[in-house]
């Protein structure tokens, strides 16, 4: 088939890998354009344009779809399908229209819950024990389409975002690969979302990132596994008798009580609103990763705030 590839992160790299893999003919690869860089630097292009170029596939990167120019270009592909995988830009009627079978978006998570922008990070933060991957049919509504096919997974209780969002750019690979193939055989069915349970992954601001150890413990460790790697969930330290500011990385739960943000014991273990939890990864301002007992050896650890 004749295809769009619509992505712009890491996460959209592995399908259209898998794309290119089976023999598709990828037509045009749009990642959305770099942001504009300072005096003297050039643009970084995104993990897919790069990819794109590998493959020898054009590359384009409007900064909005919205125009007649822009619209007029996409219809010239005489695609069949545009397949969408985190790129960043709302797709107009026209374009979704444009694709003789429309637009199909590999989503990561289980729709109607979590839709928008930051489905990985919000359903580990708010605990989840299940996500999923899942392939719908685009249309003007956001993440509201119908469904083709889901890939379920567990969410483990120390899982962090960057090691959900791994496992499922490359799940995700494979079923918008048997999307297609059940597309192009004429077999692929669509089921209406419901509205029911449905909830909005808003992008995550910076003001979120920094630890409440008034929260309890579980709150706590669901927001440093959900913000690790990136962000990064952080807090203030006396270090050595200097303020620090010290992203938590990785987390357990722990047994222990104290007041929230006393250290309970020489394992770095932290007591919060209710319940406590260990911090077992961490980064020091200025410094690289390194595990709970690196960090502490030769550090007076003062409060935490």
């Amino acid at each position: 088939m004749r295809i769009v590839f619509m992505g712009t992160p890491e996460f959209a790299v592995p399908t259209l890998t898998e794309i290119v893999s089976i023999g598709h003919e990828v037509v045009a690869v749009y990642p959305r354009a770099p942001p504009p860089a300072g005096r003297g630097q050039a643009e970084r292009q995104s993990p897919v344009h790069l990819s794109a170029e590998g493959f020898g596939i054009p590359v384009l990167t409007p900064r909005s779809l919205k125009g007649a120019d822009a619209q007029g270009v996409f219809a010239l592909h005489d695609a069949d399908v545009a397949v969408v995988v985190a790129y960043g830009l709302i797709l107009p009627k026209p374009v979704l229209d444009a694709p003789r079978f429309g637009c199909l978006n590999l989503h990561g998570s289980l729709l109607p819950r979590w839709r928008g922008a930051a489905p990985i990070q919000r359903a580990v933060m708010a605990g989840d024990a299940r996500t999923g991957v899942m392939v719908m049919q685009m249309d003007e509504g956001l993440d509201t389409g119908p469904i083709a096919l889901v890939e379920e997974m567990p969410i483990g209780p120390d899982m962090t975002a960057g090691e959900l969002h791994d496992k499922m750019m490359l799940v995700g690979a494979d079923l918008m690969g048997r999307a297609l193939a059940a597309l192009e055989r004429g077999s692929l069915h669509f089921t209406p979302q419901g509205d029911a349970g449905a909830t909005y992954a808003k992008k995550i601001e910076k003001a979120e990132a920094r630890i409440d150890w008034s929260r309890p413990a579980t709150d706590v460790h669901d927001l440093i596994r959900g913000l690790s790697p990136f962000p990064g969930a952080w807090f203030e330290a006396d270090l050595n008798g200097a303020p620090t500011r010290v992203k938590a990385l990785r987390s357990t739960l722990a047994s222990g009580s104290g007041a929230p943000g006393t250290l309970l014991d020489d394992q770095l273990t932290i007591a919060c609103g209710s319940g406590a939890m260990r911090l077992t990864q961490v980064q020091r301002e200025g410094k690289g990763v390194m595990d709970a007992a690196t960090f502490l050896r030769g550090t007076r650890l003062g409060g935490l705030s």
